[in-house]
């Protein structure tokens, strides 16, 4: 959203893009969705939750479906729209030309070209003029016979073949090609590029002798995430309104299984939003409190509907708060306790980790990305280290694989506690070994 759009302003442009939802199909709010997200550079989940309510089930995931589609390809499809056209058509023209890409890649039966090419044409010249809607015409047909002679990579291909064909930046993958190598960066991208299912744990308690259904199937070597088959969302939606599961991916288990939270403590979640790890924690426990902190702003809601919803024998306190500036006082206006014996920090990173997810994150990181987020995180790690009382632990968890968020951060912290506490223990999912997210944890004890 740009800095200057006033929240009357953001409202009524809400309004004008809900009503079109309601009065377009799914493949043109998709191509609008788009052209949002270039120019105003708004994230790819925020811009789906404008879709109106009102759009059906079938409309709103084919929707989802487009929009993540073509972001996902965005390098792949972008690059060759560049080579193909002299200059760029209007936005409005670029992102149809874009989602008509990502369609020409999902593939279908004999003539499925020429139907994408007639589809595009067809929904542009109600929105574009005329001669827009032949240009389009004329570009979609090259750009299909470019897709169809790409020949995917292989092993012995060069770095920048395998970035630009799996759509991700080559500097990113260059540092990927560094740190793990030829053969893992390999298998990172084409996870990236994998569709993700809706991941869900089930939780414990009254829930335990319910039969899983079929359609949900065990993550990787966990016994309590599975990740959903397509077309059971209105069943999974059941399931999550009654609570028997709470939808997270297994990597949030790593941080949880390192604190350890026993029945009976008072755990500090920090940088909590939207709560699933305080969730998760409080259903490991069902007896004790969770105190869960972040900053005031659109994810706080979601933080207080997941705390609703721990079990009956733990307290649950939501705080408002800014770690780095007071939040020893936000605690102590609720009356809690400013020192705990268990802590986590949850910190903002790169989301190296969950691109799988998260489309559009290698398309905002920057190559200084990295320092800037280190710097805040070992800031925020610095203060969530005050909380902690003595003799209690610390869990610092990050989503990302990346080794300057995580081991050389937890270095540093070490150093500037001189000698205050000392790293116990430390566990990492990389995605293609672990068949999930990405995710980073470490473990430090208060001496």
């Amino acid at each position: 959203m740009a800095a200057r759009d006033s929240p009357g302003m953001v409202r009524r442009m809400n309004r004008v893009e809900k009503k079109q939802s309601r009065e377009e199909g799914a493949w043109i709010v998709s191509v609008r969705l788009l052209e949002r997200w270039r120019e105003q550079e708004e994230r790819v989940d925020w811009l789906l939750e404008t879709v109106s309510a009102e759009t059906s089930r079938v409309e709103r995931a084919r929707i989802h479906a487009l929009l993540v589609g073509a972001v996902r390809h965005l390098g792949r499809i972008d690059g060759h729209l560049t080579r193909l056209m002299a200059r760029p058509p209007r936005p409005l023209v670029w992102a149809a030309l874009v989602v008509a890409g990502f369609e020409l890649l999902e593939g279908g039966s004999e003539g499925h070209s020429a139907r994408v090419g007639h589809h595009l044409v067809d929904q542009l010249k109600r929105v574009v003029t005329a001669k827009e809607a032949g240009f389009a015409n004329a570009v979609v047909r090259k750009l299909a016979t470019a897709i169809e002679a790409e020949a995917m990579p292989t092993a012995g291909d060069s770095m920048v073949i395998w970035s630009r064909y799996h759509s991700h930046p080559d500097w990113m993958v260059q540092r990927w090609w560094e740190q793990f190598g030829e053969k893992a960066t390999q298998e990172l991208l084409q996870w990236n590029q994998s569709p993700a299912p809706v991941l869900v744990r089930w939780r414990p308690g009254s829930t335990e002798d319910l039969i899983k259904p079929e359609w949900l199937h065990p993550v990787a070597e966990t016994t309590d995430f599975f990740a959903a088959d397509p077309g059971h969302w209105a069943e999974l939606a059941e399931f999550i309104e009654a609570g028997t599961v709470q939808v997270q991916d297994a990597a949030t288990r790593l941080a949880v299984d390192l604190l350890n939270p026993i029945a009976g403590e008072t755990v500090l979640d920090l940088c909590a939003a939207p709560g699933g790890k305080s969730l998760a924690m409080a259903d490991r426990m069902q007896q004790g409190a969770v105190v869960a902190m972040d900053l005031m702003g659109r994810r706080m809601p979601r933080l207080e509907e997941n705390l609703r919803r721990v079990p009956a024998g733990i307290t649950a306190t939501a705080v408002a708060g800014d770690l780095l500036r007071g939040g020893a006082r936000a605690l102590a206006a609720k009356e809690l306790p400013t020192e705990y014996s268990a802590v986590l920090v949850d910190v903002p990173c790169s989301n190296s980790g969950v691109m799988r997810h998260r489309v559009d994150v290698k398309w905002r990181l920057k190559p200084e990305s990295f320092r800037r987020h280190a710097l805040q995180q070992l800031d925020l790690l610095t203060a969530a280290g005050e909380r902690v009382a003595e003799g209690g632990r610390i869990v610092y968890s990050t989503c990302s694989i990346d080794p300057e968020e995580n081991g050389q951060v937890v270095a540093a912290f070490e150093r500037r506690s001189r000698g205050a506490f000392e790293l116990v223990d430390s566990r990492i999912s990389y995605p293609w070994e672990t068949g999930h997210d990405g995710a980073a944890a470490f473990l430090l004890r208060r001496v």
